[in-house]
């Protein structure tokens, strides 16, 4: 087979693959990924066809997925930042990702991740702006359970650190309405156990 031809199969069965992954994640299909994709696999297999430039297939497919899933990987690096403590470069490099053109989907992602970094920095009032900005926003066919159930669960934690159990009870049980069988909604579980033997004990804390 040639090789432009080659570049081409290998970035439609790209295409189609991480599709069926967005559907399956109940994310929706990104015309901007595919878009994306297609311009860079054309070019591809144009300087290869027609200018006789030799790209190996493994080093097309990997820049294929450094240029598409460039949004993840970046919020990826953030997130490692963030689960050591280096909120600043975290923060920094959630900035940059939004604006390296994200699709929808992306945006969500890096929202959710972004108001999570904000919750573990102790700063609730942001954290509780960025991640209620998602759940509004559930039906847009864009976000997928586990960034909605995520959502849901760390909001939920931001108004339990706020002592606002009202508003905390509802999003874990929304954690659980979303995606029951996931972690969030065990830790959710857990949570609205200690929260039922709490105001079992206290009948006080049952209205706030």
């Amino acid at each position: 087979m040639a090789l432009h031809f080659m570049i081409l199969l290998i970035g439609f069965a790209y295409i189609v693959l991480f599709g069926g992954l967005s559907l399956l994640r109940r994310e929706g299909l990104s015309a901007r990924f595919a878009i994306e994709a297609l311009i860079f696999t054309g070019l591809a297999s144009g300087l290869v066809g027609l200018l006789g430039f030799k790209v190996h297939p493994v080093l097309f497919l990997f820049t294929l997925y450094l240029v598409t899933m460039r949004v993840r990987l970046l919020v990826d690096i953030g997130t490692l930042f963030a689960r050591r403590g280096r909120f600043k470069p975290a923060e920094r490099i959630y900035q940059f990702a939004a604006q390296v053109w994200p699709d929808q989907t992306c945006s969500f992602v890096i929202q959710v991740n972004y108001g999570t970094m904000l919750l573990q920095a102790g700063r609730l009032e942001e954290a509780i702006t960025m991640l209620k900005s998602v759940t509004e926003k559930s039906d847009s066919g864009f976000l997928g359970v586990k960034y909605e159930s995520a959502a849901h669960y760390n909001l939920a934690v931001a108004y339990m650190r706020q002592n606002k159990q009202a508003q905390a009870v509802r999003e874990f049980n929304s954690v659980l309405d979303t995606w029951p069988s996931s972690e969030f909604a065990h830790q959710a579980s857990t949570a609205l156990e200690r929260h039922q033997r709490k105001s079992t004990s206290d009948p006080e804390n049952l209205d706030k």
